[in-house]
């Protein structure tokens, strides 16, 4: 068997693991798949009517009814980002445990350990947003995206999902704690509402609104929306997949260097 056939075999091996693991312990599923859930509820009733009438998306439907057009590309964001705890978490978790370097004395692919970890989050992270898509259509998301244009929204997603997952199997393998590696990542899932997610750039003081307009998630939040509601995407996109590649390789370098480690004694 050739070393890339080895290489998938164990890939196949941890990634059952991990999902194993998933199922045995289902809470932070659960708070992957909520905290999307919770936050498109509460923005779309609780904030709907101001927000909406507020950045001006008045028509012929109310405010709430304009903002969830607005909003639930945004919400999806922030679901592609959630599975970035749980992969922080269950990474740390094994380190503490000793599991990972009992991996590194075995007669298996190096790669395959964080690469099980990675696919697990993003199978989890894409079902999260399959459930926020349901929930969104339920409150009023009316979506104009042709198939294709639905293929690269979910697809665009899925890539994000992978360039994060990668960052925060890093921040779990460099973690001291699963405390600090449940908490490490919290800024990422957070960045989306310090960009176009809930309110337009242009409505943020000036500081702000420089931040909002060149930080990662604001190009990726502005071609998901044009996809999904037709909105002007722009030069957006190619932003967006620049740093959809960074990310991943920052966060694949970044891990596999914090994985090839001596380990401590």
């Amino acid at each position: 068997m050739s070393t890339p056939s080895y290489a998938l075999r164990d890939s196949r091996t941890m990634l059952r693991r991990n999902l194993k693991h998933a199922q045995r312990y289902p809470s932070m599923t659960f708070s992957v798949v909520a905290m999307p859930i919770l936050m498109l509820l509460l923005f779309v009733y609780v904030f709907g009517d101001a927000l909406g009438n507020g950045i001006g998306l008045q028509g012929a439907a109310n405010g709430r009814a304009q903002y969830v057009g607005y909003v639930t590309p945004g919400i999806l964001l922030m679901a592609a980002t959630s599975g970035a705890v749980s992969t922080a978490v269950s990474v740390c978790t094994d380190m503490t445990e000793g599991i990972i370097n009992r991996f590194r004395t075995m007669a298996i692919s190096r790669g395959s350990v964080l690469t099980g970890h990675v696919v697990g989050s993003v199978i989890q992270t894409m079902t999260s947003l399959v459930l926020v898509i349901g929930v969104a259509l339920l409150v009023g998301f009316r979506p104009d995206a042709t198939p294709v244009e639905w293929v690269a929204a979910i697809g665009g997603l899925a890539l994000l999902a992978f360039a994060l997952t990668w960052i925060a199997a890093a921040m779990g393998m460099v973690a001291k704690t699963v405390e600090s590696a449940s908490n490490a990542p919290m800024p990422l899932t957070f960045l989306p509402f310090l960009g176009s997610a809930f309110v337009p750039p242009e409505s943020m003081p000036a500081g702000l609104r420089w931040f909002a307009e060149y930080q990662p998630f604001t190009p990726v939040n502005e071609t998901l929306r044009g996809l999904l509601t037709g909105t002007e995407i722009g030069d957006n996109a190619v932003i967006a997949l620049a740093w959809v590649v960074v990310l991943s390789l920052a966060g694949y370098v970044w891990a596999r260097w914090a994985f090839n480690r001596p380990a401590v004694k």
